[in-house]
């Protein structure tokens, strides 16, 4: 009890510094003490799910002295990353994935002749993807030998199950019980209609007092549910199932933000939350108004004139702005939980019975419906619109969520339209066209809000740029927070570029591209996404289509994973900072 109030102390004194995942860690203090005590790691591997709860298990495996390095330059992860410990086993940060990746650990332990335990440590919320369901079918199917730990931080203990819970496993856990069941088990094997009566019977009881079917009808022994914040019961369980073979849930209730007042009564502003106040628990206000706040106004705005438009979140209605719009447009708001493909797929449904859906979503998460956006959306055509937000760079959450391959996967994908706003007042009229085109639209807009004031487009013609500031010789063409770089950087260059607005990366404004050749312009291309497949890709598949001769410069992400820290830091180390910008542009 004395090192879980430790470590909450040190997680709530760190993060109100540098920001992070506070609720989710809270709640898993005492369940993360309880598998160190019990299992040996790194003998024993655990594998986190999402990777949010991870913090506590950093500071018992070495990294609390690191605490005050939490997700900024160079410093830890916010997520499990295997170069960076011994005790980290597998790369998270999207969801659903322990798992699959636990089972992979455990049955590469048998194949080796290998001794050891697998844990995965799944939450509830990741119960909601689909790729968990194909992992517990396959589990269930093979017998694989592991643990799952399923952290429910959103169920109550209920009393008309607790003791009978608590009964009926002491008697699954006993040696005699499970040696008792195997033998029985073999005894019985030719008699296969006798032993298929016992566990219909078996399963019927069970489900009127506690909800285990689920599990063990696929073959899966499910313990619980038990009081994730009981130390003693955790180890007591713990290592009663330490030596049993077979797969094994068990199921922990635990409070998120367990120990700290603002982080239990608000655990989604707590989930991932910046710099705080320890006493109030308040945040810093925005300075300006940020892409994912512009959003909401705007699908609210939509939704007022046309009531077939829909929003559709995969379990982030807070974090893209449609808290509001939840609240007003009930009927139109579908939360599919962490489901992006059924997501894309529940789109086109929609799409193809006259409804404007709007799938809402962060650009490192669109990735895992990369399939259903091809072969649901685009190739017949519909009328979906992705609302991609956290585009580009996102900073302090790191490589797992950096958002800079979006234009590169979306472009290659045929009737796909790509548009981009350079401020927050273009996020509602690119929006409108976008509901309205009939055809297949993705919108990609940063984290946070403007860099610089620039005047909004009045009208948005597909496929049309936009001359922000005339120029010679040379042309800068940037596309969504990029203008406001470009924009900045001409202001400290000793040439005149013309900076021009990329509105559309799909379809290129050929009409300018061929004047723009024709008139002998240099070309630089500046994009928030990777260089491989990108925006300055398609300009220069184009120019060299039309035998431009000059020379063009493509500005963007090279090709690797990008860490952690602040965005200026990451622009800095990619050689994009405006300073940068500026001497490209007056060597070219």
């Amino acid at each position: 009890v004395k090192l879980a109030s430790e470590i909450r102390t040190v997680l709530i004194t760190k993060l109100n510094k540098t920001g992070g995942h506070l609720a989710p860690n809270l709640g898993m203090v005492e369940a993360t003490i309880a598998l160190h005590y019990v299992f040996d790691c790194p003998k024993d591997k655990i594998v986190f799910d999402v990777g949010h709860q991870s913090y506590v298990y950093k500071i018992l495996t070495g990294r609390k002295d690191k605490f005050d390095t939490l997700r900024k330059h160079k410093g830890l992860s916010g997520f499990p990353k295997r170069s960076e410990s011994k005790y980290d086993f597998f790369e998270t940060g999207h969801s659903s994935t322990s798992i699959s990746a636990a089972i992979g650990m455990a049955r590469a332990r048998d194949l080796k002749g290998e001794n050891h335990k697998v844990i995965a440590l799944i939450g509830d919320g990741a119960l909601t993807g689909g790729m968990v369901y194909e992992a517990l079918n396959d589990i269930g199917d093979k017998k694989s030998n592991m643990i799952i730990i399923l952290n429910d931080n959103e169920m109550s203990i209920s009393s008309n199950v607790g003791g009978l819970s608590n009964h009926l496993n002491n008697i699954r856990f006993s040696t005699s019980y499970n040696k008792l069941k195997e033998k029985v088990h073999l005894k019985l094997d030719r008699r296969k209609h006798l032993v298929n009566n016992i566990h219909k019977l078996k399963n019927r009881i069970k489900s009127l007092f506690i909800n285990s079917s689920f599990f063990e009808d696929l073959g899966i022994r499910y313990i619980g549910p038990i009081d994730g914040h009981n130390i003693k019961e955790l180890d007591r369980v713990f290592k009663k199932v330490k030596d049993l073979n077979g797969p094994i849930v068990i199921h922990t209730i635990t409070k998120k933000g367990q120990g700290y007042l603002p982080a239990m009564e608000n655990p989604d502003k707590f989930h991932g939350i910046g710099p705080f106040d320890i006493k109030t628990g308040n945040t810093k206000p925005a300075t300006t108004e940020s892409y994912s706040s512009a959003f909401g106004k705007a699908m609210e705005h939509i939704t007022e004139k046309d009531n077939t438009v829909v929003a559709i979140t995969a379990a982030m209605a807070s974090g893209t702005g449609l808290k509001n719009y939840r609240e007003k447009y009930k009927n139109n708001f579908f939360d599919v939980g962490i489901a992006e493909e059924h997501a894309t797929t529940l789109a086109a449904g929609m799409a193809t019975s006259g409804l404007k859906p709007v799938f809402v979503v962060y650009s490192t998460f669109l990735q895992r419906a990369f399939d259903q956006i091809i072969h649901d959306v685009c190739m017949p055509n519909l009328n979906v619109t992705f609302a991609l937000d956290r585009a580009g760079l996102v900073g302090a959450d790191g490589q797992t969520h950096q958002g800079v391959f979006d234009l590169s996967y979306l472009s290659m994908i045929p009737n796909m339209t790509i548009a981009v706003p350079k401020s927050t007042e273009e996020v509602e009229p690119l929006l409108e066209y976008a509901v309205n085109a009939n055809k297949p639209v993705a919108i990609r807009y940063p984290r946070g809000g403007d860099i610089t004031k620039l005047k909004p487009l009045k009208k948005i013609k597909e496929g049309k740029w936009e001359v922000i500031s005339k120029g010679e010789k040379t042309a800068v063409i940037a596309t969504g927070k990029m203008v406001s770089y470009a924009f900045l950087a001409k202001e400290k260059c000793k040439t005149n570029p013309i900076i021009i607005n990329a509105t559309f990366v799909k379809p290129l404004d050929y009409k300018l591209l061929n004047k723009l050749k024709k008139e002998n312009y240099n070309i630089i291309t500046l994009e928030d996404n990777n260089i491989i497949g990108g925006f300055g890709n398609q300009v220069l598949l184009y120019l060299n289509k039309i035998g431009y001769n000059k020379n063009i410069r493509i500005l963007g992400y090279e090709d690797k994973f990008i860490e952690q820290g602040s965005v200026e830091e990451l622009l800095e180390e990619e050689n994009l900072s405006i300073e940068d910008i500026v001497k490209v542009i007056d060597k070219m």
